[in-house]
């Protein structure tokens, strides 16, 4: 997939799947805008991605905040002149059962996961239409179905799934695609600190017998952001080795 020319914004793009999902635009000619809270791994980032020579913007925001989501697009408008692919994948997790969450614990996650969403979603919006064209890749989870300990996640990914919904009907007339991914177990290091057996039942649920690779996942994401998926839009997309076809 050819990205020669075009601009990607990865929200969340420090490390893990972000961070991936960055190299893999980047790799195919693509200007990439990084962004984290956590600056100083997004610098470690953009030495890595520059150093591949790719061409790299760190932005350090917080998505939660939108004065500073704005800002952050304001700058990439002012760098490059437009945004063609936002991947939004910022997004955190702070699990408890739903009788010990706290106010904090819900609110945090929230405001990340489906308002931070909604800000750069709105923003990168804003900036497509006037070009008449844009895709937009919101990151959901198989979590989105409910998992135990974690209303406060699965609640905001099931969010983003209505979210990605709506805004696709609404910006089709300006030929902005709007699609969501629901992730099933991809091995980061966030599933490998599961406990052996926890993992091993988990992955017995999945009719592919496995955990999917970070590589499987950028693939789709690279999809849906390329002109090849012109003609998906409003769709969720499970990358779960089958989890949810079981």
């Amino acid at each position: 997939m050819d990205f020669k020319d075009k601009v990607v914004v990865v929200t969340g793009s420090a490390q893990g799947i972000g961070q991936e999902a960055a190299k893999a635009f980047g790799l195919e000619g693509a200007s990439v805008v990084i962004n984290d809270v956590n600056e100083t791994k997004l610098k470690e980032t953009a030495g890595d991605l520059k150093g591949l020579e790719i061409k790299c913007l760190p932005v350090v925001a917080d998505t939660s905040d939108h004065v500073q989501v704005k800002a952050m697009f304001d700058q990439v408008v002012q760098e490059f002149g437009r945004v063609d692919v936002l991947v939004n994948n910022a997004g955190i997790t702070r699990d408890a059962l739903l009788h010990k969450m706290t106010p904090e614990q819900w609110k945090m996650v929230i405001d990340v996961n489906l308002t931070g969403v909604f800000y750069c979603l709105q923003a990168a919006a804003n900036i497509m239409r006037q070009v008449g064209r844009g895709s937009i890749v919101n990151i959901s989870s198989a979590s989105r179905f409910g998992n135990v300990g974690q209303a406060n996640y699965s609640a905001s990914k099931a969010g983003v799934v209505g979210l990605t919904r709506t805004a696709a009907r609404e910006l089709a007339r300006s030929n902005v695609r709007v699609n969501a991914i629901s992730p099933g177990p991809i091995d980061t290091e966030m599933l490998r600190a599961v406990p052996e057996k926890a993992l091993e039942k988990l992955l017995s649920f999945i009719p592919l017998g496995r955990a999917g690779t970070v590589n499987e996942l950028c693939e789709l994401i690279l999809f849906l952001g390329s002109a090849r998926s012109s003609y998906i839009t409003g769709q969720v997309i499970n990358c779960d080795g089958g989890w949810f076809m079981s």
